[in-house]
């Protein structure tokens, strides 16, 4: 199976361990990430959403006209456009990079965060209205002739697109959640399930429920499986676990500093994806191979916040063992966002690839073997 890497297209340099050093939206740094991610072996890097965040359409769009091979995934909610509007601009976005978009719809997890610009629906009503989102958005990209919609949260009549995508039938949609409510609808609509990064054996869990979904809904096929990591690496392990627990310190020093933020503490998360990454880390601090969760613990699981420690070889291994479940999107982002995935881009990305060939070679060469003996 193929594997592809997701990287993140921060577009300042501030993260977890130290402040932006200009305005939120540094073009030149978005630019020299995101040449980055294309110039050490990534795949796609994400565009994130925030309420007060950039846009991340226009800054895809900016990055899409710089950038030749480097694929683009746009981070959405539904409650900030309608799905007429929405459709229009991603098709305008696939339009301009020649194909290279994908679309992630997040439900919002957090009631502070999502009433930030007026959504006050309950975390199960917005996951039914994504749904109903998702299907309007692929029913325009794809429908040359004017439609009518009479739905839960969404009615309009006689609508047609002028414009549609570069990619058919459509750019790949992914979506996320650990929920119920999540992997009805993720597994019913998307092409890309995305999970947070936990001990294999729950991540196998996981990935048994989208898939039990995407059946439950009749698909044929099921989503791809993402996971996401914060790699920590060095060329020794010892020296991996120092600049582990360096990094813990820079998080709780920022955090102790007393720097504004204006993200809603997640001291009692909502979302089922951080109370699961707050439980993993209760139950210690080490899992498998390389999950270290003390950065999960000290964020308030926020999203992607589990990391991977070790060597280049330790991670690349680790990563793999989620390649052996059936995870085939590896997503990952470090803490120094430049310097980290320049890295790891040089150092694991290689290790990775050349391993899963390695195996995908072997299974055509059993199933050509099994052929032949039949």
């Amino acid at each position: 199976m193929p594997v592809e890497f997701l990287g993140i297209a921060a577009t300042h340099d501030g993260s977890e361990v130290t402040p932006r050093s200009g305005a939120s939206f540094d073009k030149d740094y978005t630019l020299r990430l995101a040449r980055a991610h294309e110039e050490y072996g990534w795949d796609r890097v994400l565009f994130a959403y925030g309420s007060g965040s950039p846009d991340p359409s226009p800054a895809a769009a900016y990055i899409a006209a710089r950038t030749e091979r480097l694929q683009l995934l746009v981070a959405h909610r539904p409650n900030v456009s309608y799905p007429t509007f929405a459709a229009k601009t991603f098709a305008t976005l696939d339009r301009i990079s020649d194909g290279r978009l994908a679309v992630h719809f997040i439900t919002g997890g957090n009631d502070h965060e999502q009433r930030r610009e007026g959504d006050t629906l309950t975390k199960d009503e917005r996951y039914a209205r994504t749904h109903e989102y998702i299907r309007i958005v692929k029913k325009i990209w794809t429908s040359h002739e004017p439609f009518d919609h009479e739905g839960t949260h969404y009615s309009f009549r006689d609508f047609v697109s002028d414009t549609f995508p570069v990619q058919q039938p459509h750019p790949q949609v992914s979506f996320g959640g650990s929920s119920p409510a999540a992997y009805a609808a993720g597994g019913a609509e998307a092409d890309i399930y995305c999970l947070w990064g936990e001990p294999l054996a729950q991540t196998a869990e996981q990935i048994a429920s989208v898939k039990a979904a995407a059946a439950a809904a009749g698909r044929t096929d099921t989503p791809r499986i993402q996971v996401a990591f914060r790699p920590i690496i060095a060329p020794t392990e010892e020296l991996a676990w120092e600049k582990a627990h360096h990094t813990l310190a820079r998080i709780r020093a920022r955090k102790e500093g007393g720097v504004p933020s204006r993200r809603h503490p997640l001291t009692n998360p909502q979302n089922a994806g951080s109370q699961r990454l707050l439980a993993v880390a209760a139950q210690g601090e080490r899992h498998d191979r390389a999950l270290w969760t003390p950065t999960a613990a000290e964020t308030g699981g926020a999203g992607n916040s589990t990391a991977l420690v070790g060597t280049p070889e330790t991670v690349a291994q680790a990563l793999l063992d989620y390649y052996d479940l059936g995870v085939t999107v590896l997503s990952a982002r470090g803490y120094d966002l430049l310097d980290d995935a320049i890295d790891f881009g040089r150092h694991v990305i290689p290790l990775v690839r050349e391993e899963v060939a390695k195996r995908d070679a072997a299974r055509e060469a059993e199933r050509t073997a099994e052929r032949t003996a039949s």
